[in-house]
């Protein structure tokens, strides 16, 4: 008698399916490891997403953790102010030193209010990471002083702004007639005050001569410079900043935040300050946009994300630049109204409307062409 079973210790033959099964769980299984092992890999781009938002006519916090006024205007009448007047950001999410995952990348594919850009468009890699610093803070305090220039240029004020040349480019147009430290008051006889006008006075002067004025050491001097075309713009190939001396003392106070865009709302916010009626009416109102002298509003990047961050913060109105447009047209979040403005006066029209609860409708918007 049998004490057990041979025919049940003897292993069971394997049928072609069932190996095929076998081995198509191993080969999903490593499939799999793959998969996560690429999913968790870092990537070659970065994420750019909604930033923080930022009231110019609230408060703003301090390193030591304390809050001061983001615009302060400590020696002049001021006024009460309603409402909010936003300044808007954009948020990085990588850098060369530590990249995003595929994964994270995959998420923000899917995700309209975040942008996927190669990490070079981001972090040059000509330039290290406290040389980027200092270019977006540099671009931060322009902004900051070409808002102030505007705002007071805006409410009449008179103050010297000097056109003054930082550098003579490579091979420029203007070596031996320009030098570094000369201020351009004319071109042709026509006062320049601010960058926008030098700019279009050689556009309209055209391949010859043009005649300028400059100050150099306290003396004028006159120079004869024949712009060169350059990708079909008139150059005469020197790098010009604004200098100002302002008749009053007009503080900003936003640490942690570079780059120039938001030189529009800085402006808004100074003038609502300085005015006695409040600007927004109680409204809450964002916007984005360079500014210069002059007050012409100039192209923001990450014009996407800083309209889903208006609408994340609360706001129901927005101010882009018409030069903005063609990013804006088929990318507004709904519940988010944005009007589309070149000046700053432009951007005052549309609040006044706004706050007065006024035509919505025949305010100026992107549209497609």
């Amino acid at each position: 008698m049998a004490l057990f079973d041979e025919d049940r210790l003897r292993p069971a033959s394997r049928t072609p399916g069932s190996r095929a099964r076998a081995a198509g769980w191993w080969l999903l299984g490593i499939a799999a490891v793959v998969g996560g092992v690429f999913a968790a890999s870092p990537a070659p781009y970065v994420i750019e997403q909604p930033g923080p938002v930022y009231d110019t006519l609230g408060v703003a916090a301090t390193s030591d953790g304390g809050e001061v006024p983001l615009i302060s205007i400590p020696d002049e009448t001021t006024y009460p102010t309603e409402g909010n007047l936003d300044l808007l950001t954009v948020s990085i999410v990588g850098n060369p030193q530590q990249q995003p995952s595929w994964l994270e990348i995959g998420g923000a594919v899917l995700d309209d209010s975040r942008a996927v850009v190669p990490i070079e468009a981001v972090f040059p890699a000509d330039l290290t990471q406290e040389e980027r610093d200092e270019q977006n803070q540099t671009l931060m305090v322009d902004s900051q002083q070409d808002a102030i220039a505007a705002a007071l240029v805006a409410l009449g004020y008179d103050f010297p702004r000097d056109v003054t040349v930082i550098a003579l480019l490579e091979d420029s147009a203007a070596e031996g007639e320009l030098e570094e430290g000369d201020v351009i008051t004319s071109v042709n006889g026509e006062p320049v005050h601010d960058i926008a006008t030098l700019r279009q006075v050689i556009q309209d002067n055209g391949a010859e001569p043009a005649d300028i004025e400059v100050e150099r050491d306290g003396e004028s001097v006159d120079a004869v410079v024949t712009p060169r075309d350059v990708d079909g713009t008139l150059l005469i190939g020197v790098g010009v900043t604004m200098e100002y001396e302002f008749p009053i003392d007009v503080q900003i106070q936003l640490d942690d935040v570079g780059g120039p865009s938001a030189g529009l709302m800085f402006a808004l916010g100074i003038i609502d300050k300085l005015t006695p009626d409040a600007m927004t009416g109680g409204e809450r109102i964002a916007g984005t946009g360079t500014i210069d002298t002059a007050g012409n509003v100039g192209a923001i990047g990450g014009i996407v994300q800083k309209m889903h961050g208006a609408l994340g913060a609360g706001a129901d109105w927005m101010l882009a630049p018409v030069t903005n447009c063609d990013e804006v047209v088929g990318n507004v979040p709904g519940g988010l109204e944005v009007f589309a403005v070149s000046t700053l006066d432009e951007a005052m029209d549309v609040i006044e409307v706004v706050a007065s609860d006024g035509d919505i409708d025949a305010l100026p918007r992107c549209t497609e062409g």
